[in-house]
C-alpha cells in the first residue's frame, strides 16, 4: 500500500510543478511580448494643448475701484413745516426742472394773500390820488412820500406770501430720476425732511484715487475704461475731466474724476467698479495665454515643448522652464523673461506632466 500511494503523492507534485511553470511561463512571455510593443511603439505620450509665445502691442495701464457719483444729484426736502396736501410724481420716472413735486397745506399763505393784495390795490390808489393832488398844489410832498412808502410796502408783503407760497410747492431743481418715495399724502413735514433723492443718470462722475508716484501720468483728457459687475464683461467709456489741486496726506493718494457716458442708464450713482486708464505709449512684449502659466511660490513657471531623440525615437517633450512675468490683461500674461518669440507652451493638460515627460499636442486651445 506504501508503493502505491508514493506513486500518487510524486504524480500529483509533478502536475503541479507542471502547472507552475507553464503559469510563470506565460507570464514571462506576455511580460517579454509588452517590452517588446513598447520599444516599438516609443514611450508613453500624454495628450496637451500648446499655444506660441506671440508679440503683442502693450500700454501701461493703472487699475483702481473707482465709485461713481451722480453729475447732478440732490435729497429733495422742504425748507418749510407743513401737511402734504399733494405729490405729484411717482418713484423712479423722470421729472422736469421746475415740475411740482409736493405740494404743503397753503391755505393760510393763500388768505393772507388775497388780503395783501387788497392792500397792495388800495395802497396803489392812494398812491396815485396823491399825485394828482400834489400836482394840484393841494397836499403837501410828505403826504406824497407817504402814500409811495404804503405802496411800496403793500408790494413787498405781496412778493413775501408768494415766495412762501413757492416754498410750500416742493419742484424739481433740474431734470433727472426720481429714487423711491419717502413721504406719504397727509405726512407732516418739517425742514429736512427727506422726500426723495433727484439724480442725474448721463453721464456721471466717476471718482477714484491712484498714488502719489503715478499722478504725473494721468491729465485731463485722458481716456477711462470702467467695468462694473453688476454687467461683467462690458465696458464703459469715459474721461478724465480733473485733478484734485492736493494729495491726501494721510493715504498719498491724489482724487481723479472722469466723466463716465450712460446713454442706456446702465450704471447707478452710488456703484463702484474698475477704472482702467492707459498711460504712456505702446509697445512689443512677449505674451502667453494666462491659463499656461503656473504661480509657485518659488516662482512662476511654464512647460515649454522641445524636440528630443530618446534612443531611436524623435518626441516632444514638456520642459519645466521658469519665466518671469509682467501684468495680465484678458486672457494674456506678459513675459518678461524666461522664453522666446515663437516657442509652443502648454496650455491645458499641465496637472498631467513632469518635467521632461513625452507629449502629444492634441488641439490647439482657443482664447
Amino acid at each position: 500500500m506504501a508503493n502505491p500511494e508514493r506513486r500518487v503523492l510524486l504524480r500529483t507534485v509533478l502536475i503541479v510543478a507542471v502547472v507552475i511553470a507553464l503559469i510563470g511561463g506565460i507570464k514571462l512571455w506576455r511580460e517579454h511580448a509588452a517590452r517588446a510593443a513598447h520599444a516599438h511603439q516609443g514611450p508613453f505620450e500624454v495628450s496637451v494643448s500648446a499655444e506660441p509665445v506671440v508679440k503683442v502691442s502693450w500700454r501701461s495701464e493703472i487699475h483702481t475701484v473707482a465709485s461713481l457719483v451722480a453729475t447732478s444729484g440732490v435729497n429733495l426736502t422742504p425748507q418749510l413745516s407743513g401737511q402734504v396736501t399733494g405729490i405729484y410724481f411717482h418713484s423712479g420716472e423722470y421729472v422736469n426742472k421746475g415740475q411740482r413735486l409736493v405740494q404743503l397745506d397753503d391755505s393760510n399763505q393763500l388768505a393772507t394773500l388775497a388780503e395783501d393784495r387788497a392792500n397792495e390795490a388800495l395802497a396803489r390808489i392812494n398812491y396815485q390820488r396823491a399825485q394828482h393832488l400834489y400836482a394840484a398844489r393841494a397836499t403837501s410832498l410828505a403826504a406824497l412820500d407817504t402814500a409811495r412808502a404804503d405802496e411800496q410796502s403793500a408790494k413787498a408783503a405781496v412778493a413775501n406770501v408768494r415766495a412762501t407760497l413757492a416754498k410750500l410747492a416742493v419742484s424739481a431743481p433740474f431734470s433727472g430720476w426720481m429714487g423711491v418715495r419717502q413721504v406719504s399724502l397727509g405726512e407732516y413735514l418739517s425742514p429736512g425732511t427727506e422726500i426723495a433723492a433727484l439724480n442725474v443718470w448721463n453721464p456721471l462722475r466717476a471718482e477714484f484715487t491712484v498714488p502719489q508716484s503715478q499722478s504725473g501720468l494721468i491729465h485731463p483728457g485722458q481716456p477711462v475704461d470702467l467695468t462694473v459687475d453688476a454687467f461683467p464683461g462690458r465696458s464703459f467709456q469715459g474721461r478724465i475731466t480733473a485733478i484734485n489741486s492736493q494729495v491726501n496726506p494721510n493715504t498719498r493718494n491724489v482724487t481723479v474724476e472722469a466723466i463716465v457716458r450712460n446713454p442706456q442708464m446702465r450704471l447707478r450713482p452710488g456703484m463702484f467698479g474698475e477704472a482702467r486708464i492707459l498711460v504712456g505709449t505702446a509697445h512689443k512684449v512677449l505674451a502667453v495665454p494666462t491659463v499656461a502659466v503656473t504661480y509657485s511660490t518659488f516662482g512662476d513657471y511654464v512647460y515649454v515643448i522641445k524636440d528630443r531623440k530618446v534612443g531611436t525615437h524623435e518626441l516632444q517633450v514638456a520642459v519645466s522652464t521658469p519665466i518671469r512675468t509682467g501684468h495680465t490683461r484678458g486672457e494674456l500674461t506678459e513675459v518678461l523673461a524666461g522664453l522666446h518669440l515663437g516657442e509652443q507652451v502648454v496650455t491645458a493638460g499641465q496637472i498631467k506632466l513632469r518635467n521632461g515627460m513625452p507629449v502629444v499636442i492634441h488641439r490647439r486651445s482657443a482664447h
